[in-house]
């Protein structure tokens, strides 16, 4: 299926200008966007389904995009005019095609965790940008799952796939309250190791070759109290310089990263 549009009034392309802008519009719809053939071919390789393309008309016959449409049944396919595209496209420098997938559930009981797992987690991140790199940097540690709980803004926010340069779309991600999450954990004898200054421990001295939850907070307030009660152990990244904290994902790297060694990555 294919169809043109070469105003900018099309109601079409007010959709994907709500659905870019407005989370209740990607709630009401169901899905999301993704703009850029490799985000797109994550996506599909992560099990999105992948529903609609819209594709910048003087981009509709490069090899790629034909590929890519050869390998969607059934999709809807659009071509809008460059003028048209230009006012819709979030990001300047992709390929000249924006997707529309249907948003995945993203419950704790979904999780499928190895019977030794390594999860990380994030408490309350607001910015979109700190949250793609978390992704970026669990995708990297190649962690069994993501948890963010407490969550401030929804998983599908442009701003979290561009940072996330697809990796919202290559990890396990659950989303979920603090007290469900910790809940979680405990019910399956997952330690949980939180990123927590009081009665904390060097991260370096832990053992994380268990099944283990490693948590980090916001540097603006940090963890919540339930994390500390239900702490295995607190542990803290010394520093040596005249600042007390670091970026979340950066603090999330290198205590992921300190796990993986421990257990031959």
């Amino acid at each position: 299926m294919h169809k043109h549009i070469s105003s900018s009034q099309n109601p079409t392309v007010k959709k994907i200008l709500q659905l870019q802008e407005k989370s209740r519009s990607r709630k009401k719809e169901g899905g999301f966007l993704i703009e850029g053939l490799r985000e797109i071919s994550l996506a599909i390789s992560g099990g999105y389904t992948i529903t609609e393309l819209y594709i910048k008309e003087s981009f509709i016959e490069d090899v790629s995009v034909v590929a890519l449409i050869a390998s969607l049944e059934g999709v809807m396919v659009t071509s809008l005019a460059d003028e048209v595209y230009r006012k819709v496209a979030y990001r300047e420098g992709t390929e000249a095609v924006i997707a529309f997938a249907k948003a995945k559930t993203t419950t704790l009981q979904e999780l499928q965790l190895p019977e030794n797992p390594l999860v990380l987690i994030a408490e309350a991140p607001e910015k979109p940008g700190n949250i793609g790199a978390l992704l970026r940097t669990a995708d990297a540690a190649a962690v069994d799952a993501v948890i963010i709980a407490n969550p401030k803004t929804d998983l599908y926010n442009p701003n979290i796939i561009r940072s996330s340069v697809g990796c919202v779309f290559t990890n396990q991600i659950a989303m979920a309250a603090t007290d469900a999450v910790i809940s979680f954990l405990q019910d399956r004898n997952i330690q949980i190791f939180s990123a927590i200054l009081q009665e904390a421990q060097p991260y370096h001295t832990q053992d994380y070759t268990k099944a283990s939850a490693i948590v980090v907070g916001t540097e603006a307030t940090g963890l919540t109290a339930p994390w500390r009660t239900a702490s295995t152990q607190n542990i803290i990244i010394p520093m040596n310089g005249d600042i007390d904290s670091m970026n979340v994902s950066v603090a999330a790297g290198i205590l992921t990263f300190e796990a993986k060694r421990q257990r031959g990555f």
